[in-house]
Order: C-alpha cells, then sequence, then structure tokens
C-alpha cells in the first residue's frame, strides 16, 4: 500500500462503518441486542481504524490538502458546505461515540438510547460525508496537475 492508497482504503472504512452503523439500528429496532452490540462495537473499530488511517495520511502527506478540482461555484458551495459540516459533526463524534458506548457498557440502556438518539444520526451523516468528501476530491473531481 502507498500513501495515494490510504484515502480510498479510509473510504472503504468509512462506508463500512455506515453499513455497520445502519445494520446496528435496524437490529437494535428489531430487538436485536445481542446482534446490536456486536454490530455496533464492530462500526466502532472500523471507524477507529479510519482515524488512524486519516491522521497516518496526513503525517505523511505533511499536511498538505488534496484540492477540490470543480469550478462550478454551485459545487464548490455543495463541497465546502459539506466538508465542513463533516469536520465539525466529526470532532463531536469523537467525544459522543465513545461516551455512548461506555453508557451502553454499563448497562445504563435507558440512557444509552437517549444519547444514541443524538449520536446515531450524527455519526451516520459523518459517515456518509466522509465516503461523499472522497468521491468529490478523487472521483468526480480531482484537481489536475499544474503545468
Amino acid at each position: 500500500m502507498t500513501v495515494q492508497d490510504i484515502p480510498t482504503f479510509n473510504a472503504a472504512l468509512n462506508a463500512t462503518a455506515t453499513v455497520l452503523i445502519s445494520a446496528g439500528y435496524v437490529l437494535i429496532k428489531q430487538g436485536k441486542r445481542e446482534a446490536h452490540r456486536a454490530v455496533m462495537l464492530s462500526a466502532g473499530v472500523v471507524s477507529a481504524l479510519f482515524l488512524v488511517g486519516y491522521v497516518a495520511h496526513k503525517i505523511l502527506v505533511r499536511g498538505v490538502h488534496t484540492p477540490f478540482g470543480a469550478e462550478s461555484p454551485a459545487l464548490r458551495g455543495i463541497y465546502y458546505t459539506m466538508l465542513l459540516t463533516h469536520i465539525v459533526l466529526a470532532i463531536a463524534i469523537a467525544y459522543l461515540v465513545p461516551k455512548t458506548f461506555a453508557i451502553a457498557l454499563k448497562g445504563d440502556f435507558e440512557r444509552h438510547k437517549r444519547w444514541a438518539k443524538i449520536t446515531f444520526p450524527l455519526w451516520l451523516y459523518v459517515s456518509v460525508t466522509g465516503v461523499l468528501v472522497y468521491f468529490f476530491l478523487y472521483q468526480w473531481w480531482p484537481a489536475t496537475p499544474a503545468g
């Protein structure tokens, strides 16, 4: 794996987290508590691996940002709005997910449910927009090299 492969790997981790988070939601709605727990813990592990990969990539590229290649003002507006909300909410879920997990692991399921009503949609949004950021930057509108 090269440094150029890391964003694709990270997008795959985010996509996997999206599927797991969604499955966890369905499982708890079906009353399958043990399956929900296993899937959500897996989503947490996948998201943690993403975070390690993201930080490693930033270190390896020395913090250089990948430019957005679309020239359309509308696309740029959509992208930067999505990116800003993604970043702000990613910071929030870095606290919310472990806190929500800790409450569940203590067995306080009523409190966990209250926290999860906030954490779930934010975590899902961050996972989905993480994949979209990848597609915007690397697949749909990559910046063309100058020259």
